[in-house]
């Protein structure tokens, strides 16, 4: 079956291409908000400010610390999808409707997450560049000194 390429991404990293297809399926608001701020450029030289071995890379603030966010905040779209290794999901704060343009990739499965944070997506390929992110410090919650940047993040159907 070929890719939908208006839902799939391409997340150029360090190290190479991540390819991630998307869940509309899921999470149709927030897969709708990711891509326009993909098509924005707003992801392109953002940083993994938080990355925890054997969890999750996190990225998506423009202020690098994990306080930012594009300024719309969406209403969460919870399912019962898990979040195992190169799962996609929004990170928020304690409220469930504060996820705006934050995200985070699983490095391993952890299912204390399910049912409490949006699943949007999964990587298909590409994995391991994900894995050669640039971990933070675990006595810092994985905060990431000089960490690893997204070189550039395309929507496939406009990448052609």
């Amino acid at each position: 079956m070929a890719a939908d390429l208006e839902n799939t991404l391409y997340l150029e990293v360090p190290t190479g291409r991540v390819v991630i297809e998307m869940r509309p399926d899921l999470a149709p608001n927030h897969c709708a908000q990711i891509k326009e701020l993909v098509r924005k450029g707003f992801y392109d030289g953002i940083p993994f400010h938080r990355v925890i071995a054997g969890f999750m890379v996190q990225t998506g603030c423009p202020r690098g610390d994990g306080t930012g966010g594009s300024g719309r905040k969406l209403k969460a779209e919870f399912s019962r999808e898990k979040h195992l290794r190169g799962v996609c999901s929004m990170a928020r704060a304690a409220s469930p409707d504060s996820a705006d343009s934050q995200f985070f990739i699983m490095l391993g499965d952890s299912p204390h997450l399910d049912g409490q944070y949006t699943v949007w997506g999964k990587v298909t390929s590409g994995m391991e560049h994900i894995d050669a992110i640039k971990k933070g410090s675990a006595s810092n919650n994985g905060a990431v000194a000089n960490p690893d940047r997204i070189a550039s993040f395309k929507v496939a159907a406009d990448a052609a």
